[in-house]
């Protein structure tokens, strides 16, 4: 007997250790399935190839460690290859849910994007915020839901505001600039011409020079905070065409990217009840 339970522990102890490493892997290559279905559900009902660029916290490593997300290189190169593999005659339909990240990153996917020779479109559920908001200004049509936000495109050199960092060096007298802070304002200047060159030409074929120079000003020269909500009524007051029609397939998916359990208690709770969206349809209420 001393044998056999011995042998159900070793059992119990192997079967915990799979658990525990091999696990959270196989849960997330279930959960990748799983949004390669619904992501292929979506692209044969609008006919589209839908890419995402989902940026949460995901929970994947051996102790659920958080991985923190945003725009990088390694986004723009895998978002260029899905754009290259797209037939020329095939729409793209983009999914954005990002804080922004870089600069280039996000210039490189926005030129990828206006380029594609098929309609175009940045579908944001939730927020696509500042070179999320520079993709956004590339498609042929930009979807977002009802709350959703975009933000605006000002340059962020050392956690500080470009057009900031140029008003700071305005007040004060030149003799009272360091140099270090005279070639912090050289490179603001420069950061915001170059991006609002580029949503300029982003913008100009759509609704033309006057239009475009001036939506290119708001965006970068500091108008705002970079957090700023821009929300479908203010995007609609700057003059950019935006639809609310998010398909329904995108609330889904959303649901398909958790953020991991830190906490022991939630921040937010609710019991699910049905609940119709504008337009008569079912809508998703989680």
């Amino acid at each position: 007997m001393v044998n056999g339970d011995a042998a159900f522990f070793n059992i119990m102890w192997f079967l915990f250790l799979f658990y525990l490493i091999l696990g959270p892997q196989i849960k997330h290559r279930q959960l990748l399935a799983a949004r390669k279905a619904l992501m292929g559900k979506m692209g044969s009902k609008r006919g589209s190839n839908v890419i995402t660029m989902i940026h949460r916290q995901e929970s994947i490593g051996l102790f659920g460690i958080p991985f923190y997300r945003f725009i990088s290189i390694d986004d723009s190169e895998k978002v260029l290859r899905a754009i290259r593999r797209t037939p020329d005659d095939q729409p793209i339909d983009l999914i954005l849910h990002t804080p922004g990240g870089l600069v280039l990153a996000s210039t490189q996917i926005a030129k990828a994007i206006k380029e594609h020779p098929a309609r175009t479109s940045v579908i944001v559920p939730h927020y696509s915020m500042s070179g999320g908001t520079l993709i956004a200004l590339a498609a042929d049509e930009i979807i977002m839901d009802p709350h959703a936000v975009l933000g605006p495109v000002d340059p962020q050199l050392m956690n500080y505001p470009a057009p900031s960092i140029l008003r700071a060096v305005e007040k004060k007298r030149s003799k009272d600039i360091d140099d270090t802070t005279l070639i912090l304002a050289d490179l603001a200047e420069k950061s915001i011409n170059q991006v609002k060159s580029f949503v300029y030409e982003l913008l100009k074929d759509k609704m033309g020079d006057e239009k475009a120079k001036e939506i290119a000003d708001i965006l970068t020269e500091g108008k705002w905070t970079h957090d700023y909500p821009i929300t479908v009524e203010v995007a609609r007051e700057l003059g950019l065409s935006v639809s609310t029609d998010v398909p329904e397939e995108v609330y889904e998916l959303m649901e398909m990217y958790p953020q991991p359990m830190m906490q022991r208690h939630p921040g937010v709770e609710f019991f699910p009840m049905p609940k119709r969206r504008t337009g008569g349809e079912k809508g998703f209420v989680e």
